[in-house]
């Protein structure tokens, strides 16, 4: 409000007006009432003239409108989690877990798609993909990654296979708003892990990771949907990944959650820590196979739900 309310000099107790006393007097205003018959919100409003209240009214309403605020949390009709973003043509499409209602463990039976072009304002495309979208599993919807190529758009998803055991699928769809439908009617992976990341690199070469407990990947081939060489476990040492205390069977940081990306040359492998509650870490290399070595504390420490500066 400042510079409008600045032409108009006024003071700084009439700067703390509430809109729903201003409105009183604007409706009064223009339906010509005596102002000494007003409601009297505050006693200063009393002593102000119309032709100074209407001004700061529409300067007051017109400097509101120039500000934008998000509403949270994004999705407040269904439970969500797992947000999986992607840019396309200038919009940011999030895709996302879907805990069933009443639930009280992961009741998770397909995934939503929301967008938004400004980051406030999000439009729900529903549910794209299931997990009955396979044939061959029977639950277990959760968290998955989109990723664009050859004019399509590719979802690994971790689903339950109908053996029990988790494996990775992979959906196709020509739009990014789907409907998505299994690529090649069977788990592109299956090690009973789960959380699959996408990354295609400079090169062209792409690269698939998931895992928990332990971290996996395989080089994708360019169809996306296949791979030449099995997959390929790392080596997940202290220095890369950090230590944990009182679990021998998980001596590193690194829990599950792995998210794969590039920025000037240096790669970045993020991931979901220790358990339970989890903190967000990550780790550094020069190559998006490794060695990872360049191990960082909490980005998001879960305790504190806080953002905050990263440590060496």
């Amino acid at each position: 409000m400042g510079r409008d309310l600045a032409h108009l000099q006024v003071s700084a107790v009439m700067i703390q007006l509430d809109i729903s006393s201003l409105l009183i007097v604007m409706v009064s205003f223009l339906e010509d009432l005596n102002p000494s018959k007003l409601l009297r919100p505050s006693s200063c409003v009393t002593k102000m003239k119309i032709s100074t209240i209407v001004p700061l009214l529409v300067s007051t309403l017109l400097n509101l409108s120039s500000v934008t605020k998000a509403d949270n949390p994004i999705v407040q009709t269904l439970y969500t989690a797992d947000p999986a973003p992607v840019i396309y043509n200038n919009r940011v499409y999030m895709f996302t877990g879907h805990d069933e209602d009443g639930s009280t463990t992961y009741n998770m039976r397909d995934w939503r798609l929301y967008s938004s072009a400004d980051m406030v304002n999000w439009q729900d495309h529903g549910s794209p993909l299931s997990y009955s979208s396979f044939s061959w599993s029977n639950g277990n919807a959760w968290a998955g990654q989109v990723i664009a190529r050859n004019n399509k758009f590719y979802w690994y998803v971790p689903i339950r296979q109908n053996s029990g055991a988790m494996a990775i699928g992979v959906a196709v769809a020509d739009s990014i708003t789907g409907p998505y439908k299994d690529a090649i009617g069977r788990p592109l992976v299956s090690n009973n892990e789960i959380d699959p990341t996408v990354w295609i690199d400079s090169d062209g070469q792409a690269y698939l990771y998931w895992g928990n407990p332990n971290l996996w990947y395989v080089k994708l081939n360019a169809d996306m949907i296949s791979y030449s060489s099995g997959p390929t476990k790392v080596s997940l040492t202290t220095a890369g990944f950090g230590s944990r205390s009182g679990n021998a069977q998980r001596p590193t940081t690194f829990e599950e959650g792995p998210w794969l990306y590039k920025r000037n040359s240096l790669y970045y492998m993020i991931y979901a820590a220790n358990c339970c509650s989890e903190d967000i870490r990550y780790s550094t290399g020069t190559s998006a196979t490794g060695p990872w070595v360049g191990f960082r504390r909490a980005l998001i420490a879960d305790s504190a739900n806080l953002l905050r500066r990263t440590e060496v």
